[in-house]
C-alpha cells in the first residue's frame, strides 16, 4: 500500500519505452516478484492471482483509496472500485466491471474485493434496509459459490457458470437492491468429472465430508438472504435425490413370451429413496425411468419402454435438469429478496446502476466439448466489446477535449464473431438445423455440414479439410482460429447438449410432487400432453441470445475492465511462468489495449491533478500559482521544462504525447519531495509542539484552579460534618470522612490518624488509672488475637491474680498468699500479672492439676496439693511465644527458649469454663511490649510443640459429656478433651 518506486517497475504498461511483448512481461515479472500484483493499462487493471493472502485489503486499505483519483495511489482493486462507484455517483450513469481471464485467474476473488469495498463505502447514514441489502449482496457470493463453484485441475474454487451481478443504487449513492443474471451452468458436471476434478461444492457440503466449515457458512448465508428451514430441507433433499438418482442403473431381463427383454433397476432401494426425497409417489418414479409416454396423432397416448441406453440417457438428463433448475432457482430466489420495490423516479429521484460480470475465461482443455465452445464464443463477444469500448471512450475523449483523432489499426475479431452467430450460416445455426432435422443426424454428419459452409473461412478448419493434419481426428474434430489461440473442438455431444432434451414425464413427475419448493422449479409440467407447443429454444440459441443482451447491456454503461492473470498452472505461489502468462498477455489482447491507449496521447490528466502532482517543479506554481487558469500554471511549467513541444492542450485535460515527458516530470519531482517532506515536517513538527505547549499549560491551569476548589471544598466539608465531634461520649464515632481528592489522600490519611489518636486521648483520660493497665492488656490481646480467636474475654474485668482471689480459690487463697510472699522475698519480683489453675500434661504423657503463676520476673508452675510448691520456674525472658486454639477451649502451650513447651488448659475458675486465654495472653503481651521485645502468639487448632527435643501435637476434641477438661495421650500427639457446654 506504500508509494511505489522504480524498483517496482512501471505502475502502467503504457509508461513502457518499448511496446513489445518482452518489455510488458519483464514490467509484469518485476512487479510480481516485488509483491505489486496489479499493473494499470490506463483504467484497465491487470491483475495476477498471487496464490496467497497479502496484506492488501481491509477497512485500512480501504479508507486509503476512498475518495481518491485512480492515480493517487499505487494500482489496486480498490482504486477501479472506487472510480467506478465515483462515477456512477457524480454523473449518475449506469457502470460496470467486467472482470476476465482464464480458470484460475482470480476472477471471483476479484468479483468479492469490489463488492466488498462498495459495501463498506455506502450508507453511511446507517439505514436498517440499506444495511439488508449490503448483507444480501456479500452473502449471496457465498451461496452461488456453492451451488455453481467446483474444484477443477486449474483452481479450486472454479466458477462453472456465468454471472452477471446489477446493484441498483438511489440518488445518494446507496445500495437498495440488485438482480443476477447466471449464463451456461455446467450441468454435464452433475454427472461425470476430469481425473482430479469435483462436482459442485454443494453435494460435498450436504454430506459433511471435509466441509464443515464451508457448510456453515452458506448455510448462515442462506439465513441471512432469507431462506426458510423448509427451503434450506428441501435444497437437502433434491441435492441428496440427484446424488441417489445417479446412482440408478439398469438391466435386461430374458425370458420367454412377453416379459423377452424388459427393463429392470438393478437395485429398486434407490427408486424409494428418489420417491420419498422428492415427495412424489414410487410407481410414477419407476414408470418415467423405464419408459416414457407419447401422444399420437389422434391424441392417442401411448406408452413406449427404454432400452438400457435411452434410460440411462433420460436418467442423466433428468439429473442435469433437476440441479439446473434448481440453480436457477436458488438465483431466483436471492434476486425475489435483493429486488427493489416501490420505487418512484418522481419521489425518491433517479437510480443508477453498478454491475458486475464475473464470466468464465478462455478454456482450451486436450478434450474441448459443447461447453467450451460456448464459454470461448462468449469470450470472442467480450473481447469484441472490450476493444470497441475502448476506442470508443477514446475517441469521446478526444473529441470533449478538442483534440483531433487519429486511427487505429487493430484485430477485428468480428469475423470469428460471425463465424459462430451468423444466421442460417454460423456454427450455431448449422449445428440448431442438425437438431431440428428428420431422421437420425449423427455428431459426425452435423462436422461434414459445418467443413461445407465453412470451407473457405480463414478461421475454421478440420481434418477433413487438412488432411495433412494429424493433431485433429477424422469425423470428430474442427478447430477455431480464436483471437486468444487455436481451440480443436471434439463434436461428439454436440447435438444431444444443444437439444438438452429431458422428457414431458420427468417434468409432470416433478411438478406433481407435493414438496412446494420442488413444485415451484417446475412450472411446465402443469401442461397436458396431449398440448401441442412450440418446439423449445437450443441451448446454443438460449447462450446465443443471452451473449446478445448481455453485450447490449455493457455497452450501455461506462466500462471499466479487470483483465486476471494466472501466474502459472501448478497454483503455486510466488512463481510466474513467462510462457503461460504470455499466451495469456496475447489472447487478452493486453499489448494491442496499450498500443490503442498510446497511439496519440500515453497519459492525460486534468489541469488542477496535474499541477497538484508536479507544481513544486517550477517557481511559478509553487506553492500555488498567481497566473490567470490551470491551464496557463500547466504552459509556464511545461515551458520551464522545455517540455511544451510533447504536449497538446485540451480544454479541461493536458495529453502528453510520449511516456519519456512523464518519466522526466516524476524523476524531476522525486528529486524534490525529500526536501519538501523534510520543510514540511518542520513546519508541521513545530506547529505540534506549540500547539501542545498551549494545551499543556491551559491544562495545568485548570488543573490548578480545579485543585484548589477541590481542596477548598473538601474542607469545609470536613469542618461541617465534624464541627460536633467534641461531643461526649462518642467524640464523633459515627461521623464518616468524606472521600478526599487525590491530592489530598495523604494529608487525609494523617488527619485520620491524628483523629483518632485525640479521640482516644479524649476516652482514655477519662478511665481510672487503677484500669489502665487492664486497658493496655485488652488493647495487647486485640492486636493479636482480633479475627482470628472467636472469643476471648474482653467484656469482662480482668483479675489476673485468681488464685489470691477468694471468689475463685475460696479454700486455699491464703495459702497461695503466703507462699506468694515467700516468692516475693525469694525473687523479689515486683508485680503479679497473672495467676490460675491449670491441668497440665508433660512428656511421660501424664496430665495432673497444676497452677500457673506468671510474675514479671519468672514463670511458675506450683503444685496446689502441696502448698503451692514451686515444681518448675522459667525467666520470663526465656519466654518467647505462646499458642492457643481459635475455639473457647482454655488450652495454652508457652514456649521458651532451651526449654521444654509447656502444655496447660485454665480451669477450676468461676464461674465454669470462664474464659480467660485472651487475658493471660493480654497481659504478657502488653508487659513484653513494655520492655521493647516482641512475643510471637500464633493461632492454630493443630498446635506444634517441643518436648526433650521431640516434636509432637496438641488439638482440641469437644466432648459434651466431659465433667472437666483433660488430656488423652495417643501415637505421641495430646488431645485437649474439652466440656463443650
Amino acid at each position: 500500500m506504500d508509494e511505489e518506486g522504480p524498483d517496482c517497475g512501471k505502475p502502467d504498461f503504457v509508461l513502457l519505452d518499448q511496446v513489445t511483448m518482452e518489455d510488458f512481461m519483464e514490467n509484469l515479472k518485476l512487479r510480481f516478484e516485488k509483491g505489486r500484483i496489479y499493473t494499470y493499462i490506463g483504467e484497465v487493471l491487470v491483475s495476477v492471482n498471487p496464490y496467497q493472502e497479502l496484506p492488501l485489503y481491509g477497512p485500512e486499505a480501504i479508507a486509503k483509496y476512498q475518495g481518491r483519483e485512480l492515480y493517487e495511489r499505487p494500482p489496486h482493486l480498490y482504486a477501479v472500485a472506487n472510480a467506478v462507484y465515483g462515477a456512477m455517483k457524480r454523473r449518475s450513469r449506469d457502470t460496470c466491471i467486467v472482470i476476465s481471464g482464464e480458470s484460475g485467474a482470480g476472477k471471483t476473488e476479484a468479483s468479492k474485493h469490489i463488492m466488498q469495498y462498495i459495501a463498506a463505502v455506502t450508507n453511511p447514514s446507517q439505514r436498517a434496509e440499506v444495511d439488508r441489502v449490503k448483507d444480501v449482496l456479500l452473502k449471496s457470493t457465498c451461496v452461488l459459490e456453492a451451488f455453481g463453484n467446483a474444484r477443477t485441475n486449474r483452481n479450486h474454487n472454479s466458477s462453472r457458470f456465468g454471472k452477471y451481478m446489477d446493484i441498483n443504487f438511489d440518488f445518494k449513492g446507496d445500495p437498495i437492491g440488485g438482480h443476477i443474471h447466471s449464463y451456461l451452468l455446467e450441468k454435464s458436471r452433475v454427472l461425470k468429472q476430469h481425473v482430479g476434478e469435483r462436482n459442485f461444492h454443494a453435494f460435498y457440503q450436504a454430506l459433511e465430508s471435509d466441509e464443515r466449515s464451508h457448510y456453515l457458512a452458506v448455510m448462515e448465508a442462506m439465513r441471512v438472504i432469507g431462506f426458510s428451514a423448509e427451503e434450506v430441507g428441501s435444497v437437502h433433499r433434491i441435492l441428496a435425490a440427484i446424488l441417489h438418482l445417479g446412482n440408478i442403473e439398469f438391466v435386461e431381463t430374458e425370458g420367454a413370451g412377453p416379459e423377452q427383454g424388459h427393463l429392470a433397476v438393478a437395485e429398486e432401494l434407490l427408486v424409494d429413496h428418489v420417491a420419498e426425497l422428492t415427495a412424489t409417489p414410487r410407481d410414477l418414479v419407476l414408470r418415467c425411468l423405464l419408459s416414457r409416454t407419447v401422444a399420437s396423432g389422434g391424441r392417442e397416448l401411448i406408452e413406449k419402454g427404454h432400452t438400457a441406453a435411452e434410460a440411462s440417457y433420460a436418467r442423466d438428463a433428468c439429473a442435469k435438469a433437476v440441479y439446473q433448475r434448481l440453480f436457477e432457482w436458488v438465483v431466483n430466489r436471492i434476486n425475489g429478496v435483493m429486488e427493489t420495490r416501490g420505487r418512484d423516479p418522481r419521489r425518491d429521484g433517479k437510480d443508477t446502476v453498478i454491475g458486475v460480470l464475473d464470466i468464465y475465461g478462455f478454456e482450451v482443455f486436450p478434450v474441448n466439448s459443447f461447453e467450451q465452445f460456448c464459454i470461448n464464443y462468449c469470450n470472442e463477444k467480450l473481447q469484441q466489446l472490450f476493444i470497441q469500448l475502448i476506442l470508443k471512450q477514446e475517441q469521446e475523449e478526444y473529441e470533449r477535449e478538442g483534440i483531433t483523432w487519429q486511427s487505429v489499426d487493430y484485430f477485428n475479431n468480428a469475423t470469428i464473431v460471425e463465424l459462430v452467430e451468423r444466421p442460417h450460416r454460423g456454427v450455431l445455426a448449422v449445428l440448431d438445423e442438425a437438431c431440428s432435422a428428420a431422421g437420425t443426424i449423427t455428431d459426425r454428419i452435423f462436422l461434414q455440414s459445418l467443413d461445407t459452409h465453412h470451407r473457405h473461412h480463414p478461421h475454421y478448419t478440420s481434418r477433413q479439410l487438412c488432411p495433412t493434419d494429424k493433431t485433429m481426428e477424422f469425423g470428430r474434430d474442427f478447430r477455431i482460429k480464436h483471437y486468444a489461440g487455436d481451440v480443436t473442438y471434439s463434436v461428439e455431444g454436440f447435438i444431444d447438449k444443444n437439444r438438452d432434451h429431458l422428457f414431458q414425464d420427468f417434468k409432470r413427475l416433478m411438478y406433481n410432487s407435493s414438496d412446494p419448493t420442488l413444485r415451484a422449479m417446475w412450472p411446465e409440467g402443469q401442461q397436458d400432453i396431449t398440448e401441442v407447443t412450440k418446439r423449445p429454444l437450443t441451448a446454443g440459441t438460449l447462450f446465443k441470445n443471452s451473449m446478445v443482451a448481455l453485450v447490449e447491456n455493457l455497452a450501455s454503461k461506462e466500462p471499466f475492465y479487470v483483465r486476471c492473470i494466472k501466474p502459472n498452472e501448478d497454483k503455486v505461489a510466488a512463481r510466474l511462468d513467462e510462457d503461460h502468462c504470455r499466451h495469456q498477455v496475447a489472447y487478452l489482447g493486453l499489448l494491442e489495449n496499450v498500443r490503442v491507449r498510446r497511439a496519440g496521447f500515453a497519459s492525460r490528466q486534468p489541469y488542477p491533478r496535474f499541477l497538484l502532482r508536479y507544481k513544486m517543479t517550477c517557481e511559478y506554481t509553487w506553492p500555488n500559482h498567481l497566473l490567470g487558469s490551470d491551464r496557463a500554471a500547466v504552459s509556464a511549467l511545461l515551458e520551464q521544462h522545455g517540455l511544451q513541444g510533447d504536449v497538446a492542450f485540451g480544454h479541461t485535460k493536458l495529453f502528453i504525447r510520449s511516456p519519456q515527458t512523464l518519466v522526466m516530470l516524476e524523476q524531476s519531482r522525486a528529486r524534490l519531495i525529500p526536501i519538501i517532506v523534510l520543510l514540511l515536517q518542520k513546519a508541521w513538527r513545530g506547529t505540534l509542539a506549540r500547539r501542545r505547549c498551549r494545551r499543556l499549560r491551559a491544562i495545568y491551569t485548570i488543573m490548578r484552579w480545579f485543585r484548589r476548589h477541590k481542596v477548598r471544598a473538601h474542607l469545609a466539608e470536613l469542618q461541617r460534618r465534624f464541627q460536633a465531634a467534641r461531643q461526649p461520649p462518642l467524640y464523633g464515632r459515627d461521623l464518616v470522612w468524606p472521600p478526599p481528592p487525590a491530592v489530598l489522600q495523604p494529608f487525609q490519611d494523617t488527619c485520620q490518624a491524628l483523629f483518632c489518636r485525640w479521640r482516644a486521648r479524649q476516652l482514655v483520660k477519662n478511665i481510672p488509672p487503677s484500669d489502665m493497665a487492664q486497658i493496655k492488656a485488652k488493647v495487647a490481646a486485640m492486636g493479636v488475637l482480633q479475627e482470628l480467636r472467636q472469643d476471648w474475654g474482653c467484656r469482662r474485668a480482668w483479675v489476673r491474680d485468681y488464685l489470691s482471689s477468694a471468689m475463685d480459690n475460696p479454700t486455699a487463697s491464703g495459702l497461695f498468699s503466703e507462699r506468694l510472699k515467700a516468692l516475693r522475698e525469694k525473687d523479689s519480683f515486683g508485680a503479679v500479672l497473672f495467676s490460675s489453675h491449670v491441668r497440665k500434661v508433660n512428656r511421660f504423657n501424664k496430665s495432673r492439676d497444676r497452677a500457673l503463676l506468671l510474675t514479671d520476673r519468672h514463670v511458675y508452675k506450683l503444685d496446689p496439693g502441696r502448698q503451692y510448691r514451686v515444681m518448675r520456674a522459667v525467666p520470663l525472658e526465656a519466654v518467647t511465644g505462646l499458642s492457643v486454639t481459635s475455639g473457647r477451649d482454655q488450652l495454652v502451650v508457652l514456649h521458651a527458649r532451651g526449654q521444654d513447651d509447656l502444655v496447660v488448659c485454665l480451669h477450676r475458675s468461676r464461674p465454669p469454663l470462664d474464659n480467660r486465654v485472651g487475658e493471660l495472653v493480654g497481659v504478657l503481651a502488653a508487659y513484653c511490649q513494655g520492655q521493647g521485645r516482641a512475643l510471637e502468639v500464633r493461632v492454630s487448632d493443630c498446635i506444634p510443640l517441643s518436648q526433650r527435643g521431640a516434636r509432637r501435637l496438641v488439638s482440641v476434641e469437644p466432648k459434651p459429656e466431659q465433667p472437666e477438661p483433660d488430656f488423652r495421650c495417643s501415637r505421641g500427639a495430646f488431645t485437649l478433651l474439652w466440656p463443650s457446654r
